[in-house]
């Protein structure tokens, strides 16, 4: 999928920082490519990049809108509309990651037809993808598990790939959510496959490699979550991963919009693989990766430091402390 570059982020009017983390991501991961951002009264997001207008967006030469942001059930509030709109007549594409196509929308489809511009709506890939099979496939394989979702599995995932290609060692980070695409062009957005084709699609996006080659996998949902877990499965089936790391967030104790409670970091281990060797007998917990964001320097430095101690496992902030400990773990025992 080519989306031109550079990118308009376009914000609404969320209620908070997290409903951005597509923007977010975005501007963490590309910050060449944005222009700036678009916020609407009431938005209580700040991807702290240049406010700016569409009128002015155009003049520094964004050739994309990205509607940037994420709400429950992936809806395109009706409000937003007439600035898609605006942005297209401004000579932009846009592209989105919501569960609702652009063109769904008369006024965007009939903007977009006569300014000769395109929509990208990211979560729908025109791949067709086979049931999952569950054969062994060579290569090696890491996915990034959660206690919850928006925990920071993504950042995880990049942020791993990112330090195993500064050593040399063969990686690839396979994208599984509209951010991900995004910020590397290429990917599925698992949420959006129909779900007996989940592990199919998951089998489909990191195939057949070289013995010492990676394969990153960002991950989707928690396996605790009663919105997403069927997702996180299948993803889970589908990646067929060697090893695998838990991302947390420390201050929760339910899940993301919802009041269930909060699983351990164990129960997550312990799940992950249980499920797990149904497609790879050999999975392993290989680190816990921690979103030590909430917390002062010397109190995420003491939770790191008790949670290595309490599991016996490399314990870091991937982008804090960075993953150098657990990509020595990966080498020590797989090579590279």
């Amino acid at each position: 999928m080519e989306i031109a570059k550079p990118y308009l982020l376009f914000l609404g009017d969320v209620h908070d920082q997290l409903a951005a983390k597509t923007a977010g991501g975005i501007v963490d991961w590309r910050p060449d490519w944005c222009v700036g951002q678009l916020r609407l009264e009431g938005c209580n997001a700040d991807c702290g990049i240049d406010d700016v207008t569409i009128e002015e967006a155009a003049a520094k030469g964004a050739k994309t809108m990205i509607v940037g942001v994420v709400n429950a059930g992936g809806v395109l509030p009706d409000h937003w509309i007439s600035q898609i709109v605006a942005a297209l007549d401004a000579g932009m594409d846009v592209a989105t990651g919501l569960h609702k196509r652009l063109s769904a929308t008369p006024e965007i489809a009939e903007a977009a037809e006569r300014n000769g511009r395109k929509l990208h709506d990211v979560r729908f890939s025109e791949k067709t993808f086979a049931t999952g099979k569950g054969t062994k496939r060579p290569g090696l394989r890491l996915l990034a598990v959660g206690t919850d979702c928006s925990v920071g599995k993504k950042y995880t995932a990049l942020a791993l790939d990112q330090e195993m290609r500064a050593r040399g060692m063969k990686s690839e980070f396979c994208a599984t959510g509209q951010t991900g695409i995004f910020i590397s062009n290429r990917g599925v957005s698992i949420d959006a496959v129909v779900a007996d084709f989940i592990s199919g699609a998951a089998e489909w996006l990191t195939p057949d490699n070289d013995p010492d080659a990676w394969q990153v996998v960002e991950g989707q949902g928690s396996l605790f979550h009663p919105s997403f877990a069927g997702v996180t499965l299948g993803l889970l089936h589908g990646s067929q991963p060697d090893a695998f790391v838990v991302c947390h967030e420390p201050t929760r104790t339910t899940m993301r919009g919802v009041s269930t409670p909060l699983p351990s970091i164990q129960q997550v281990i312990d799940l992950v693989t249980l499920q797990g060797r149904l497609t790879n007998p050999d999975i392993r917990c290989v680190g816990l990766c921690i979103n030590t964001q909430a917390l002062g320097d010397e109190e995420a430095t003491a939770y790191l430091n008790k949670l290595e101690e309490e599991y016996g496992l490399p314990t870091v902030d991937p982008i804090r402390t960075g993953p150098g400990p657990i990509v020595d773990a990966l080498q020590a025992h797989y090579g590279g």
